[in-house]
């Protein structure tokens, strides 16, 4: 039996100056048997998966489209997106789907206006979808460029609505408990009420909750440091490119978690160390069809045009990663990350054109 390294052994080595391929944690053998499949093709920047009870599936893409994809087979729909603004990294970003879609159908989106980021609840009537809730919550900040602009979504086991949030490239906004940008923001899903759950945040991009609640994110580094983080309430992750208020400029020099200015901030489970691999979206695997992956980690990258299986501790720690060779530079940039009512992951390609859904098993 594989030997388990406990959490606190994994932060020993956040230290490491040099990062192995598997970043601070051991690189494990590739997994065997890995089964990839195109599911449909000729999207722009997809961005987010989320299942219908039918198993159909709603896509959000960039640019400001809503796709139902069914058996492969693709219906844009009849959605009123025109306040949506596509620039550099932002637009129609994250979605979920309600718990209570089978009754309601309701889905939240998150999506980049000329003035902020916003939340809205949408109802799905056959491929047409209304706004039920116009906003959510409004105000988040937000980048003129598009950058920094987060924003995952995710339903935590409580059934509270989680989003991610980047810093808009903005100096002081991470540490700035009164802003919105650069958080994991817990939200009620109904009303839209809540507030910041976490802070110290660069701009995170991908939220996994397991099965037992803890609720893991993966965030962009800047030329170091993509980090794997595990939530704790009203905790700081410790990125401050202000450097305690003293600097203006968007200074990203500073460490991704700032032990030494913030000494109870939140070290990282798993850091990329150099090069970072602009790691994206995160789910984990679960069911007896992955064998012996079942419980495992996957987190896809843009930049880094793969998906990493993280082997996690029941602790919360990170025990080893290993890369797919057939997900390893084979389909360009990966960012969305969702699995399936069948228990296969299903990614989004990002490469700008004919993207794909790539649907993941293993054989």
């Amino acid at each position: 039996m594989r030997r388990v390294v406990g959490f606190a052994a994994v932060l020993l080595l956040a230290g490491c100056s040099s990062a192995p391929p598997g970043g601070n944690v051991p690189a494990s053998e590739a997994p065997k048997g890995i089964k990839v499949e195109v599911v449909t093709a000729g999207l722009t920047h997809p961005w987010e998966i989320g299942f219908l009870p039918d198993g159909r599936m709603l896509v959000t893409e960039r640019p400001g489209k809503l796709t139902l994809v069914d058996k492969g087979l693709k219906t844009e729909v009849e959605a009123d997106l025109e306040d949506v603004v596509a620039r550099g990294e932002g637009g129609l970003m994250g979605l979920v789907v309600h718990p209570d879609f089978a009754t309601t159908g309701r889905f939240t989106t998150c999506f980049n206006t000329s003035g902020d980021i916003r939340l809205v609840t949408w109802e799905l009537t056959g491929s047409a979808a209304k706004r039920v809730k116009d906003p959510l919550r409004a105000g988040l900040p937000a980048n003129p460029s598009g950058r920094h602009s987060g924003c995952r979504l995710a339903v935590d086991k409580d059934g509270k609505l989680l989003v991610g949030t980047g810093d808009t490239a903005r100096a002081s906004l991470s540490q700035d408990r009164g802003s919105l940008g650069g958080k994991v923001l817990k939200l009620d899903l109904a009303t839209g009420e809540g507030g910041v759950h976490t802070y110290g945040h660069r701009n995170v991009q991908g939220i996994a909750v397991r099965q037992d609640g803890l609720v893991f994110t993966a965030e962009h580094g800047p030329d170091v440091d993509d980090e794997v983080n595990v939530l704790k309430a009203g905790a700081n992750y410790g990125w401050d490119p202000s450097r305690g208020g003293t600097e203006d400029r968007y200074d990203e020099d500073v460490p991704m978690t700032d032990l030494e200015r913030f000494p109870g901030a939140v070290p990282a489970v798993w850091s990329s160390g150099s090069p970072t691999e602009a790691i994206s979206d995160a789910v984990f695997l679960t069911g007896d069809e992955w064998g012996g992956l079942n419980g495992v980690l996957a987190v896809t990258a843009l930049k880094g045009s793969k998906v990493l299986f993280f082997t996690v501790t029941q602790e919360g720690g990170v025990h080893s990663v290993s890369i797919p060779d057939e997900l390893d530079g084979t389909h360009g940039r990966l960012r969305g990350a969702e699995l399936g009512p069948d228990k296969a992951l299903y990614l989004t390609t990002s490469n700008g054109s004919d993207d794909k859904i790539l649907k993941v098993s293993r054989g």
